[in-house]
């Protein structure tokens, strides 16, 4: 059995504003969320049956993540490490450093969007960063130029 994914509510809901929320379960058939995230997650998006809410059985101590993240950072950064992760898909900045120091391979929004372009399941990443931007998700000029540079997809000026 591979090992499983776990993802944030942030990535979801800006795949399921862009309309591609299927693209998780195309890269990783299953994905785990924590109960917090369930729940910053419903208000917004249906979950799919390959999105499975996971119970954590050893949350890592509130002091430790709860300091400087939100509950389902937090819950997301213990439950990929409770059932070692693949992969914890994470847009905040400050949670991703955090799993990186713990070891946990990070992904986010956008390296689900290069990752899918690359396996071919997008033709163009350049729409969806864009879309991205008009529900008001977060991304730097030079983040945007960097993501555009690994696609393929810059305009030589």
């Amino acid at each position: 059995m591979p090992q499983p994914v776990v993802c944030n509510a942030s990535p979801l809901i800006a795949l399921d504003q862009i309309g591609h929320l299927d693209l998780l379960e195309k890269l990783f058939s299953t994905i785990l969320i924590p109960p917090a995230v369930t729940r910053e997650a419903v208000p917004t998006v249906t979950l799919p049956d390959w999105i499975n809410e996971h119970t954590l059985t050893q949350p890592i101590g509130p002091q430790i993540l709860h300091a400087s993240l939100g509950p389902g950072e937090s819950e997301a950064i213990s439950l990929a490490l409770e059932v070692s992760a693949r992969w914890v898909i994470l847009d905040d900045r400050p949670a991703r450093r955090i799993a990186e120091a713990l070891g946990l391979p990070v992904i986010g929004t956008l390296g689900i969007l290069l990752a899918c372009k690359r396996r071919t399941f997008l033709s163009a990443v350049r729409p969806h960063l864009d879309t991205l931007l008009n529900f008001g998700f977060r991304i730097s000029p030079d983040l945007y130029d960097l993501v555009l540079i690994d696609a393929g997809e810059s305009e030589d000026k």
